[in-house]
């Protein structure tokens, strides 16, 4: 973790400015009918889940290119998670990935309490083969011709649900790159009642109180076909399974120019809105960092978050999914956040008796010119505030560079080899 002084230190630097940019920001949204500090406390309660493999460097397909000081195990990249949350006072939890992560559930916990973490939804993996494992995933796991090879696959995800019952999780989240990559490789209809059966061995040791949250991706591995292909397809599943089954959307799963706002819209109308993985595209499935090509869309998503969250039901869990290449993660996993709190801050903003006036009047331009007002306001002075409030950084990137913690630990991890790719 990083001393206290030195984010006081940090802060000291631009405290009056920020005060004086808060104070102006409560005046200009008081005379529009907003309370600045209203906001700042829904801010401040808005927590968005950090992966424990966000924090070391990504892959491309054909390298891995590591930085120094990257995490040897769980209990580092604990350490780096717990750093992220305290700059930013953001991120309270974090998601894990097994069986990377794999380890006695009281170590877990007590590394997870040191820095000042909780636990959010189990990922399992059957997208890779594990040292010693009996069978290849090659040709599928969960959807997977063999029986045997189905059994293996929801055998690790029931071990992944005991796991995160001991550490206080309350989901699993399921993703699987089955698929093909040929015409007539598989039969469609077959392969996903192979799924379905599998699923709902899954869903049956689920918890009472747990979720099964089921991801989809429109390609990669399987380039022809994916099982779980799309939020269709993805809806039909959490029908299929029950109650507690619901499907995660992640924001770079998606075709260029698909309406992913309208898919938020649809699964929470009809509660199977489970939870995000947050990130960012250009051309599809880049996992690039939240908000950085387009944040208009991350404040859309919000927009219709803000306006779900009448229903008192309503409680999406939230996640950062990216993979860093060419910078540090933890920087680009603190600027996602406050990316991520900045797209819900903007969303509060927006007039919504007015909003919709002018939909039930046809009125398209002063509708989206309300959105507009929202999503344009500058709110930075409220996120800093929130974090200084909290005893977070100021400017949490300023904080975390004059800390020298990279350096610091790369003086006590090994340099990691970068001969495997790897994106998640």
């Amino acid at each position: 973790m990083i001393h206290s002084d030195i984010i006081a230190q940090s802060n000291d630097s631009t405290v009056e400015k920020l005060k004086a940019d808060y104070d102006a920001l409560g005046e200009h949204l008081d005379r529009r009918g907003i309370d600045i500090e209203t906001i700042k406390a829904k801010v401040a309660s808005y927590g968005v889940a950090v992966p424990s493999w966000g924090v070391g460097t990504g892959g491309t397909r054909f390298a891995r290119f590591p930085g120094m000081g990257e995490p040897r195990d769980i209990f580092d990249k604990l350490s780096d998670c717990g750093v992220i949350h305290q700059l930013t006072c953001a991120t309270p939890s974090v998601s894990l990935h097994i069986p990377w992560d794999a380890q006695p559930a009281s170590d877990l916990i007590s590394k997870a309490a040191e820095v000042g973490l909780s636990f959010d939804a189990m990922n399992s993996n059957t997208f890779q083969d594990q040292p010693g494992q009996a069978h290849s995933y090659k040709f599928g796991s969960l959807a997977h011709t063999d029986a045997a090879t189905r059994q293996q696959a929801v055998d690790h995800n029931i071990a992944c649900i005991a796991l995160g019952q001991q550490i206080g999780s309350k989901a699993l989240t399921i993703w699987v790159g089955d698929g093909s990559n040929f015409p007539g490789q598989t039969n469609f209809t077959r392969q996903f009642e192979r799924y379905l059966g599998a699923a709902r061995q899954v869903y049956g040791a689920l918890p009472n109180d747990w979720t099964l949250l089921t991801e989809h991706k429109m390609y990669e591995p399987a380039f022809y076909s994916t099982v779980v292909q799309d939020w269709g397809t993805n809806l039909l599943i959490a029908q299929q399974l029950g109650d507690k089954a619901k499907c995660l959307v992640d924001l770079g799963h998606h075709a260029p120019n698909v309406n992913i706002e309208m898919i938020v819209a649809r699964l929470a109308q009809f509660g199977k809105l489970g939870g995000f993985h947050f990130n960012d595209s250009k051309y599809g499935d880049d996992d690039l960092d939240t908000g950085s090509i387009d944040p208009y869309r991350l404040f859309l998503v919000f927009n219709e978050l803000v306006d779900a969250e009448t229903n008192p039901d309503f409680n999406p869990m939230h996640m950062l999914d990216q993979s860093h290449n060419v910078t540090d993660p933890i920087e680009s996993l603190m600027v996602s956040a406050t990316e991520v709190q900045r797209a819900y801050a903007q969303a509060m903003l927006v007039d919504r008796v007015a909003l919709a006036g002018f939909q039930e009047a046809n009125d398209a331009l002063m509708a989206t010119t309300t959105l507009k007002h929202g999503f344009r306001t500058d709110v930075e002075p409220i996120l800093a505030m929130s974090r200084f409030d909290q005893g977070g950084a100021i400017a949490p990137v300023a904080a975390y560079r004059a800390s020298g913690y990279r350096a610091q630990v790369a003086t006590e991890r090994p340099a990691v080899s970068g001969a495997g790719g790897g994106i998640v």
